[in-house]
Formats: C-alpha cells, structure tokens, sequence
C-alpha cells in the first residue's frame, strides 16, 4: 500500500464523510414511514379543515346576506323630473355588485380571490419550520445511543458531521414540502398565469435557504443536550411566534404595527412572500430579488453562528 493511500485511508476525504453520514440520516428517515405520514398529515388537515372551513370569500356571497326584493337609493329622485319614480336597485343587481366588490376585496387583502391558495402556501412554510427544527433532535438520540462520540473517534471531518444534519434537515423539508404544494394543488391551489415549472427551482432554492439557517442554529443548540425535552420546549418556544408573527395565515399589513415590527425582521415572511410570488402571485421580480437577499444573509450568519458553536463543542 502506497503512503498516499495510507493517507486518504487515515484522513477521509470532506466530501465521502459528509455523503455517508447524510446517507445515514435520510436512511434512517426512510426506514421511519411513520414519521413521515405524520409529518405530512399535520399540514394537510390543516389545509383540509382549518383552509377550506375559513371560506373569507364565503362572507361576501348574496346566500349569506339577506337582501330585500329592491332598494331605493337616497337621493336619487331629484336627479329626474317630479313625475318619475325613486330609482331603485334591485336586490338580483345588488347581490351581483356585492359579489364582485367581495372578490376585488379578496383580491386586493391577500392578493388572490380564495383564501385556500394563500394559506396552503403558507402551509409550506410551517412545515419547512418543523422539519429543520425537528430534524435536529437525532443527534440528541445520537448523544444518548453514544453514536456521535463513535464519530467524534472516527477521522471523519467535524464539519461533515454538522452538515450532515443540515443537509438531512434541508432534503426532508424540500421533499416534503413537494408533497404538501402537490396535495394543495389537488385540494384546489390556484397558480398564477406567470407560474411555470422552472419557479419550482426559486422555491426549492427559498426553502433550502431559511432551512439552513434554522437547521444551523438548532443543531448548535440541541448539540449540548442530552435530554429530548430541552429540544422540544425550544421547538414549541419559538415555532407559534414565527408562524403568527408572519405572512403565514394572514397579510402583515393588516397586523398591529409592533407585530408587523416582528414580521420583518421574521425569516417565515419573506419564505412565505417568495414562494407566494412564485406560485400564486404574478411574478415580481423587485420582491423576488429582497426576499432571497433576506432569506440568503439568514442563512449565512445563522449557519456561520450555529457552525462555529457545534464546531467547538466537537472539537474540545
């Protein structure tokens, strides 16, 4: 054997390490249906109950509305000669005109005409969040199972075995985030006339960004723990704020202004806004290029940060 190849045996090339400890990962996750499906379930009943149940549009419908068989309109009868009758609007017409202003109001709050496909999208961005988040409890089991300290041992690169989790947590959310845009499609998801496959790359790429970051900075976190429950009241901490405090289920415009303060400095939004405009949305190009500046300096400094936190607690 060469001293060459004694080398590459003793210290393992970045690339080989990382792809089989991401392989381990997404093997493991694979083995887990259960998981999955459950992972899946939670976004689609909230799609399927709390979506379709808040019919916004609905409220504007003539069925919800009881209207009388005509209305007068004040004033109007000074516009014509004495001997003409008070114009009156008819309740047929009125239900018609309250109909399209409900759909123009619909249009211009959440800027399509059906709350389903602005939420459904939002849906996309919860599960993006709870699957990086989630993801990063294994190496709590690896800690426990004392497979991390058998890695620590090994000469595999310290830096793998953090991206390994980071990448595990960014591949489980674009998966899974396919699945949920797919079941909204067949739920009733409407995409804008300027939708076409090659947007599904932009959201791939808005995905992968914000779940790095959050990926980043709880694997740093989680890391030091040995006990599930630590991990899981960070999760539950800081998952609610995240979800209410964005674009997610209603437009930050509307919102109190110190909420709508937290909104943008919140990374969901600007996931949310991407994704929007890229599916549902006409494409804006301006709103495009800040959302991912946003979404790529997050991941930059959180990943930066959550690295060097984890890389020190491997390395001492």
């Amino acid at each position: 054997m060469s001293s060459a190849e004694s080398v590459n045996e003793c210290h393992p090339s970045f690339v080989r390490g990382l792809w089989a400890l991401t392989h381990r990962e997404l093997k493991k996750w694979l083995n887990d249906p259960v998981m999955l499906v459950m992972f899946v379930l939670q976004p689609l009943i909230w799609m399927g109950l709390l979506g379709k149940s808040m019919n916004i549009g609905g409220l504007f419908s003539p069925n919800n509305i009881n209207l009388p068989q005509q209305i007068p309109i004040p004033g109007t009868a000074i516009l014509y000669p004495p001997n003409l009758p008070e114009v009156v609007l008819k309740g047929a017409a009125l239900s018609q005109m309250i109909a399209q202003m409900g759909s123009k109001i619909m249009e211009d709050i959440f800027g399509v005409t059906d709350y389903f496909s602005f939420m459904a999208v939002g849906m996309i961005s919860m599960i993006v969040v709870t699957t990086t988040m989630f993801s990063g409890m294994s190496i709590v089991w690896d800690r426990r199972l004392g497979f991390l300290d058998k890695v620590i041992s090994t000469p595999v690169s310290r830096a793998a075995i953090i991206f390994s989790k980071i990448l595990n947590a960014t591949f489980r959310a674009m998966f899974q985030a396919t699945v949920i845009l797919a079941l909204a499609y067949l739920l009733g998801l409407k995409l804008s006339p300027t939708f076409t496959p090659l947007n599904l790359l932009g959201v791939y790429a808005a995905i992968f960004l914000l779940a790095v970051g959050l990926s980043s900075v709880f694997i740093a976190f989680s890391i030091r723990s040995t006990r599930m429950e630590r991990p899981m009241q960070f999760v539950s901490l800081i998952t609610m704020p995240l979800m209410f405090a964005s674009n997610t289920f209603f437009p930050t415009r509307l919102m109190p202004d110190w909420m709508q303060a937290l909104a943008t400095i919140n990374p969901l939004t600007y996931l949310t806004d991407a994704m929007r405009h890229l599916t549902i949305l006409p494409m804006d190009t301006a709103t495009l290029i800040k959302d991912f500046t946003y979404l790529g300096l997050f991941a930059a400094v959180l990943a930066t940060i959550g690295t060097v936190l984890a890389w020190k607690y491997l390395t001492r």
